[in-house]
């Protein structure tokens, strides 16, 4: 049986291919829609054009696990990162861009991967995590002064 990982891995090989390397580069982020009760998971540019659409059987019923996107997001998150040479860097799209993860609402939970042109970057978890803190000791800082 196919893993999540590579299911999602053969995915992305084919969203690559809307995207060639010798084509002109193009404007948007990749989204990746989970569906928690049918266990699909759907493709998507900036403009809610479908680029691909699998289901994993594993992930059926996943809204009876409340934790069912968190723990979803690291099994993306690395399937991007193990394509990301073969796939991910060769795709014709203009940088930075990012594979964004949304509900089945089309709401966005998280940021999965950036692409950037100097390198590429993991994020975990909220990208300003903790910035209302360093702010607040920063701004201290300052008025003890």
């Amino acid at each position: 049986m196919i893993t999540p990982e590579r299911q999602i891995q053969r995915a992305l090989r084919h969203v690559a291919e809307r995207f060639p390397q010798d084509s002109e580069p193009v404007l948007t982020d990749i989204v990746v829609r989970v569906f928690p009760h049918s266990g699909e998971v759907k493709f998507y540019d900036d403009d809610e054009r479908e680029l691909m659409r699998i289901v994993i059987p594993e992930w059926i019923h996943g809204s009876r696990d409340e934790d069912f996107y968190h723990k979803v997001t690291p099994i993306l998150r690395n399937a991007i990162s193990e394509v990301r040479k073969e796939v991910v860097d060769t795709m014709s799209v203009l940088r930075p861009f990012t594979f964004v993860m949304q509900d089945e609402d089309a709401e966005t939970l998280t940021d999965l991967y950036i692409v950037d042109d100097q390198e590429t970057v993991i994020i975990s978890g909220n990208l300003l995590e903790g910035v209302d803190e360093d702010l607040d000791d920063f701004f201290q800082k300052l008025m003890d002064e």
